[in-house]
């Protein structure tokens, strides 16, 4: 039997660190922060969908609060292609129960593949290419394919992937066997591991057969499988929070790792839009009308192109202005904005901000 691919797009994340723009009714898969007019969700469905016949091999899953944002942007996807999760217990749920699903729909034998919603990939080409490496893999091998990404610099907001054994090239692309992940790493651990040349990024991209995949998920995380076997979505409320690489990739002995032939951004925070948008004077960044007098390396965006906004002897700033809310911050502290939103959260009629 030929072993069909079947893409899944996960689409469940928040974004909370590009708030103001990215809210929970519309959290970042959902915005387009380049300028193309295209989300990063659709972009996301947009490279995949080569790789699949039609829209019926393409699957979401998703989050209740926001599985109608999903319909409305990508209307030619089945809904019964989207998969809406009642309660949200990252990556390790996500992946067990499409995996079921896609073992039930379109059988064991079927290659399954797992992409974040909100990454930037510049090069379709490279992407395509990959991952029909990554399908060839697995489709010979009992293998979990996981997606490495060439770092570039010593960065503690990702996991590491260390390269072990070269097992096989696959149209110029080599596989290697995984030695180990680190779960984002200080800075001098994250140094010294690009020094090695041994370690990737861990991109969150993974491409698996379906029944090998659901073996080592009943070997190494019973209790995410079992509930979500006997009883499907409401399974989700006898569950823990966790990522696949806690429950399965640290785990088992059947981890590979395929870097990546394509420019790649998992767009973390607002700093992401040096690397997206042009610089003008003095090396800001702005999408919007501004008048920028002294102003010195810093981000200035706005969703409202009716309004300018004026900047007078600010260096290394973030500013985002969107409907209701206004966002100032220290380039160097975005990563603190998920901490900011907690306070918020506690002051009264913060909802219609959030």
């Amino acid at each position: 039997m030929k072993s069909k691919f079947i893409p899944v797009i996960l689409a469940g994340g928040k974004g909370e660190r590009f708030w103001p723009l990215s809210r929970r009714q519309r959290p970042k898969q959902f915005l387009c922060l380049d300028g193309s007019g295209i989300s990063l969700l659709q972009a996301t469905a947009n490279r995949l969908l080569p790789l699949v016949d039609g829209w019926d091999n393409l699957m979401v899953i998703t989050s209740a609060l926001v599985a109608e944002n999903v319909r409305q942007q990508l209307p030619l996807l089945p809904s019964e292609n989207i998969l809406v999760e009642p309660e949200g217990k990252d990556t390790a749920p996500a992946v067990t129960w499409a995996s079921l699903e896609i073992e039930r729909r379109f059988g064991g034998s079927a290659i399954a593949g797992f992409f974040p919603a909100d990454h930037w990939i510049e090069s379709p080409e490279g992407f395509i290419k990959t991952i029909l490496a990554g399908i060839e893999f697995a489709k010979s091998q009992r293998a979990i394919v996981t997606l490495g990404i060439n770092p570039t610099y010593p960065s503690t907001g990702y996991g590491y992937i260390q390269q072990g054994n070269k097992e096989e090239e696959i149209n110029g692309l080599p596989v290697y066997k995984v030695t180990r992940f680190t779960e984002k790493p200080d800075q001098e651990t994250a140094s010294e591991f690009i020094a090695t040349g041994d370690y990737s990024w861990n991109s969150g991209m993974f491409i698996f057969g379906v029944s090998f995949v659901l073996q080592e998920l009943e070997k190494f995380a019973p209790q995410i499988l079992k509930p979500l076997r006997e009883k499907g979505e409401q399974g989700y409320f006898d569950l823990e929070k966790i990522s696949i690489d806690y429950a399965l990739m640290e785990k088992t002995a059947s981890a590979y790792v395929l870097p990546a032939d394509f420019p790649w951004d998992d767009l973390g925070d607002w700093n992401a839009l040096e690397r997206l948008l042009s610089k003008i004077d003095d090396d800001n960044v702005t999408n919007t009308n501004s008048v920028n007098y002294q102003t010195k390396n810093s981000i200035i965006y706005s969703s409202q192109n009716d309004e300018i906004i004026m900047t007078i002897g600010l260096e290394d700033v973030v500013i985002v202005r969107d409907g209701n809310a206004t966002l100032v911050v220290n380039k160097n502290q975005t990563q603190d904005i998920k901490k900011a939103l907690k306070l918020l959260q506690n002051q009264n009629n913060s909802q219609e901000f959030l």
